[in-house]
């Protein structure tokens, strides 16, 4: 037991945190991770007046649990919610008779508010949507933090000092006795709870046996914890695959990364097998089951091809730990740190002397990077406060011998689903593929292997606008799975994609398989550009479709243009005023970024020089140039003006001359701009200097024959 001497000098020993109890009463804790606890111990000199209020706030956030509902340790919460409860009184009592107290009744008052602070956290954390079997199966370690609070509590209270402070005897005795009961509480791993915890595990044995375990106990557990529906359900599944994610990008416990894939192979299995209906959580109706495409389809912008923004301008490698210096530019921590030790005391891409050294983390940019690299499964090593090497890799081997078995089992079971289901469903399978599609390459794998692209090709063709969907979005998630893409163009996929692009019962359907066309084009761009609908499709769709639908057609036909013979159809299909309506009139950045990529790539080419200068996007690209904040669509200008320039005449390259705030946009590209970018706009700007001289000089000789001149207004 601890004595108050041994308090007094841990405290003594101990930097205490100057925080206003405020901010303890209203932090936000939707960003903590499970089981931590950010408590601040109150700084030595609190005033009484400030510390009671905040103890008393505290006592009632834990009472107001008492009617909770926990997945586990049910009767260890509840004792220590009574516990607190019990104590309310004698905190009311000491706020109403606190003038003149001794330091150890602070002392002690402050040791509690540092345990109520453990225990609302721990209660948060046992009530927390979506962690409920990741509690269940933590729950021995749960019971020991519920047993070391209640010791906590009775520690506190041994240093009050009863004799000096004016309370009644009735309470002093309440207060005793309270302490008496947190010192002997036994507060054990409970027997209900081990019970459901073998169930788990037994459930797990059978997946890594690849045995179907029974859908009577899964219920059991399910019913246990509290997940009755499918959206709790499906909560579960996303809680757990965010630890997952968190746990990679440490790659340091290779345990807890097997713990979690586990549990996410069972809830992913009880989600599909076990929950009869989907379900809306906010109406109760059934779901759409739709969610946003930004989350459940993959960023295909062209910004998102060109990684650049991510890469240290120095070293010109992704950055690991992005750092922001006085000037505001971001650089990878060793890089200019080296740069830092060579003497050069001036930011290396303004050449602006600094005042200070200090590098400030960026860390937005960071989980840029990370999420960046976590979904395309690229490895890099990221650095911690410690500059600890990390390594996030994602790969096609699954997290665990258990979360195998059930993706496997889950796999076949869908298959069955939609071969032999009925339209319902079918409809059922194909919103769980593209559940299940995202959530990792090993995932998408199994659900090939199993078959499964062909069965949702089929379900392209469906009458109901929801099935053919959810098949599309599938579709484009498995498409990220290289040996899927054979197989969908071997099945006269392209056909009944195109079709789909060409006439979806709903514009949702039609991006969708727009971004298939994009996964495809790699291996088969000739073939889809060789299809008579299918460019003309994405033209349409980037001229008249959505946000979404325009993004999803322009990244396609940026990805058919990796195809020369895809040139001309693009062309043909009218796709320049399209672009160029982009932007003049559009206020997305990335939409614009995009449209200046693909008419880049045709400007490389005489037919499209041409076309590009008929249809009056040099002026465009120039305003654009001096006003765009986005350095990928900075560099796609530049290089399309440089090819205009090259090959477009002479008239081109005197309109690019008259206007004055060009060149100090290519300037600013030679020390801000990306490495590419630097050599492009060098590139443009002795083009231009060129041209000043023979005109001053007197030669007109003409950059290309006169023929192929363009006048531009």
């Amino acid at each position: 037991m601890k004595t108050k001497q041994n308090i007094d000098s841990r405290i003594q020993n101990t930097k205490l945190q100057h925080v206003p109890f405020s901010m303890i009463r209203n932090t936000n804790r939707s960003d903590r991770r499970v089981l931590t606890s950010p408590v601040v111990h109150p700084c030595d000199n609190i005033a009484l007046s400030t510390l009671l209020p905040s103890l008393i706030t505290l006592s009632n956030a834990i009472s107001n649990f008492q009617h909770s509902s926990f997945p586990c340790n049910k009767r260890n919460a509840r004792i220590a919610i009574r516990l607190t409860r019990l104590l309310q009184p004698f905190l009311h009592e000491i706020r109403d008779h606190h003038s003149g107290l001794a330091d150890p009744a602070t002392l002690s008052l402050s040791e509690l508010h540092l345990t109520f602070q453990k225990l609302l956290f721990l209660l948060e954390d046992l009530t927390r949507k979506g962690a409920k079997l990741y509690m269940l199966m933590e729950s021995d370690r749960v019971a020991t933090q519920f047993r070391v609070i209640s010791r906590s509590v009775a520690t506190a209270l041994d240093v009050f000092p009863f004799g000096s402070v004016e309370i009644s005897e009735e309470t002093k005795e309440h207060v005793l006795l309270l302490n008496e009961q947190a010192r002997r509480a036994r507060l054990e791993f409970e027997q209900e709870d081990k019970r459901v915890v073998v169930s788990v595990v037994s459930g797990l044995t059978r997946f890594e046996n690849r045995v179907p375990p029974g859908e009577g106990d899964l219920k059991w557990v399910l019913e246990y914890i509290g997940v009755k529906k499918w959206s709790e359900c499906n909560k579960e599944v996303k809680f757990l695959e965010g630890e997952i994610g968190f746990e990679c990008l440490k790659n340091e416990e290779k345990g807890k990364m097997v713990f979690l894939s586990s549990l996410m192979g069972f809830m992913s299995y009880c989600r599909c097998v076990v929950m009869e209906d989907v379900d809306c959580e906010e109406s109760n109706k059934k779901i759409n089951v739709r969610e946003s495409s930004v989350e459940s389809e993959v960023s295909l912008s062209l910004t998102f091809l060109n990684s650049d923004d991510f890469r240290c301008p120095i070293s010109l490698e992704l950055m690991s730990d992005p750092v922001t210096i006085e000037t505001g530019h971001t650089y990878d921590r060793s890089s200019i740190l080296k740069w830092f030790s060579s003497g050069n005391l001036m930011c290396p891409k303004t050449g602006k002397r600094l005042s200070s050294t200090e590098m400030v983390p960026n860390l937005v940019l960071r989980r840029l990077i990370q999420q960046h690299c976590y979904t395309n499964g690229i490895s890099i090593p990221f650095v911690d406060s410690s500059h600890r090497n990390r390594k996030i890799t994602r790969t096609e081997e699954p997290g665990s011998v258990a979360a195998e078995g059930a993706m496997r089992m889950l796999a076949s079971f869908l298959n069955g689903m939609i071969e032999n289901g009925s339209g319902e469903e079918k409809n059922r399978g194909a919103f769980e593929i593209r559940l299940l599609s995202k959530t990792s390459i090993f995932s998408r794998s199994c659900l090939v292997e199993a078959g499964l692209a062909p069965l949702l090709l089929k379900l392209l063709s469906s009458s109901d606008s929801l099935t053919q969907e959810n098949a599309a979005a599938a579709l484009l998630n498995l498409s990220k799975c290289a040996k899927s893409r054979s197989v969908m163009v071997e099945k006269w996929g392209l056909e009944l994609i195109i079709d789909v692009l060409r006439k979806g019962l709903k514009i949702e359907a039609s991006q969708h398989v727009a971004a298939v066309l994009f996964y495809l084009s790699a291996e088969y761009g000739n073939l889809i550009g060789e299809e008579p609908e299918a460019i003309p499709s994405l033209i349409r769709l980037i001229k008249d479709g959505s946000y979404r639908s325009k993004k999803n057609g322009l990244v396609a036909i940026f990805g058919l243009l990796k195809h020369p013979e895809n040139h001309r159809r693009v062309l043909e299909g009218g796709a320049i005023s399209s672009l160029v309506d982009i932007l003049k009139g559009c206020e997305k950045e990335d939409l614009i970024t995009d449209s200046l990529a693909i008419l880049a790539t045709l400007a490389e080419r005489s037919e499209g020089m041409l076309a590009i200068l008929h249809g009056e996007a040099l002026h465009v690209a120039v305003e654009i140039l001096s006003c765009s904040t986005s350095r990928v669509g900075k560099e796609h200008c530049v290089a399309l003006l440089l090819s205009l320039s090259l090959h477009g005449g002479e008239d081109v390259v005197a309109y690019l001359v008259k206007r004055t705030s060009l060149m100090g946009s290519l300037y600013s590209q030679l020390s801000e701009g990306t490495s590419r970018a630097s050599k492009k706009a060098s590139a443009l700007i002795r083009v231009l200097h060129d041209f000043y001289e023979r005109r001053s000089s007197g030669f007109k000789a003409s950059v290309i024959p006169q023929e192929q001149f363009i006048h531009v207004r």
